[in-house]
C-alpha cells in the first residue's frame, strides 16, 4: 500500500491528508504547529509536529521510505523550498507541491518537484468534474493533469471482476482502493448500523452495488467513465 507525507496542514494540507486516510492510504501528516497535527491525528495512520526544513527530523518520520511527499505548506514559501529540497535531497520518489503563485510552481518544478498544484486556481475545474460525472462521490487534484477520484461502481461494473471490467485498459486509469459498505456485526438478530470495508483490490474480486472504487488517471481519461 502507497504510503504518502504529507507535510503542512493549512486547509489544503488537512482536507488532503483526512481523504487520503478515509480511502485507505497510509498517511504521515506534518506540522511544525500542535494544532492541526492534533485535528488530524484521529484520521490518519501518524501525525506529528516537527520542522520539515530539519533533515534529521524528517529522517526520524521515515520520510525517506514513502512513496509520494506532498509539500502544503502554504504561506511560508522559504520553508517550502527548503523543504522541497530536504526531501529531493532524501530521494523521495515522487514530490507534488503547492504553490500560490505561477512564479512559485516554476520555482518548484526546479529545484526538483515532479507536480505542482494550485489549489485556488484548480476548484473551478474540480468542480466542473463533479459537475460533469455525477458518480464522481469526490475528487483530489494531485496536479494540473492528474487526480484520486472516489467513482461510484456504475450498473455494467456490478458482477464483474476487476479483470473483466479492464480500468487499466479501457480507461487508462488505475484501481488503488475499493471501499464497500458492509452491514455491522449483527447483535441480538438485529443488523446493526452500516460499516466500510476499505481493501486492495485483486483482479479477481468482483465489484458489488454501492461499491466506491478509489481511482487515479489523468483528468481527461477519467472525464470518460460511465455516467450512467
Amino acid at each position: 500500500m502507497h504510503k504518502i507525507a504529507v507535510i503542512g496542514l493549512g486547509r489544503f494540507g488537512i482536507a488532503l491528508a483526512r481523504k487520503l486516510g478515509e480511502s485507505g492510504v497510509q498517511v504521515i501528516a506534518i506540522d511544525r504547529a500542535q494544532q492541526p497535527v492534533s485535528e488530524i491525528k484521529d484520521h490518519v495512520d501518524i501525525a506529528v509536529r516537527l520542522d520539515s526544513t530539519d533533515r534529521n527530523a524528517l529522517l526520524s518520520q521515515d520520510i525517506d521510505n514513502v512513496d509520494v511527499c506532498v509539500v502544503a505548506i502554504g504561506e511560508n514559501f522559504e520553508a517550502s523550498l527548503l523543504t522541497t529540497a530536504l526531501v529531493k535531497q532524501l530521494g523521495v520518489p515522487r514530490i507534488i507541491c503547492r504553490a500560490q503563485t505561477a512564479l512559485h510552481a516554476e520555482i518548484f518544478r526546479q529545484i526538483g518537484a515532479h507536480q505542482v498544484v494550485q489549489p485556488e486556481q484548480e476548484a473551478g475545474a474540480h468542480t466542473a468534474r463533479r459537475l460533469a460525472n455525477p458518480r464522481l462521490a469526490d475528487v483530489i487534484p494531485l496536479s494540473a493533469d492528474f487526480s484520486l477520484v472516489e467513482f461510484e461502481a456504475p450498473r455494467e461494473f456490478h458482477g464483474q471482476s476487476v479483470r473483466n471490467i479492464g480500468l487499466r485498459q479501457k480507461y487508462n486509469v488505475n484501481l488503488v482502493v475499493l471501499k464497500r459498505i458492509v452491514p455491522a456485526d449483527t447483535i441480538d438478530g438485529e443488523s446493526s448500523e452500516q460499516g466500510t470495508v476499505i481493501k486492495v483490490p485483486g483482479p479477481d474480486d468482483v465489484i458489488e452495488p454501492n461499491d466506491i472504487l478509489v481511482l487515479v488517471g489523468k483528468n481527461e481519461a477519467l472525464a470518460h467513465l460511465p455516467k450512467a
